[in-house]
């Protein structure tokens, strides 16, 4: 079993959360371009829920942020997202409220982590295997990962 095909806890789940304090306090700034605060809503629950991923992809001139859904085939905030849309996103120290998304298609998606692959070779290296990536996206299957992109 991969580690992503289950919800982190414990520590592990701790320490991802961590910066999610960092944004609340007005901290984002920290993170640079490499993290995105994410609020959504409960599909359930109506609730406001609160998750960090890491970008793959920022371009500041659209503005469009990409992450990839991990943890589990679709995480609860992955399936928020699609029963409704998110009410903040935060990156650096940009806020913006009631931002648009999409979900992109596996085509986009591999291109996109094939982006991230060559802008963070190390980092590829590290996570991909962990998150269930292959390390070699040119002769490998395409990965099952979904990723969204946002824009004001």
């Amino acid at each position: 079993m991969k580690l992503v095909e289950h919800k982190p806890t414990g520590m592990l789940r701790a320490l991802l959360r961590l910066p999610i304090w960092f944004y609340r306090n007005g901290f984002g700034r920290l993170f640079g371009h490499r993290l995105l605060y994410i609020a959504h809503i409960g599909r359930k629950s109506g609730l406001r829920r609160e998750v960090v991923a890491e970008v793959v992809r920022y371009d500041p001139a659209t503005p469009e942020v990409v992450v990839i859904a991990a943890w589990g085939r679709e995480p609860y905030w992955y399936r928020n997202l699609k029963a409704a849309p998110a009410a903040e996103i935060r990156i650096s120290s940009q806020r913006w409220e009631r931002p648009r998304h999409r979900f992109l298609d596996s085509v986009e998606t591999l291109a996109v982590l094939r982006d991230y692959r060559r802008a963070h070779p190390h980092a590829w290296k590290r996570i991909a295997p962990i998150l269930g990536f292959p390390v070699d996206l040119d002769t490998e299957a395409q990965p099952g990962a979904h990723a969204i992109a946002f824009t004001r």
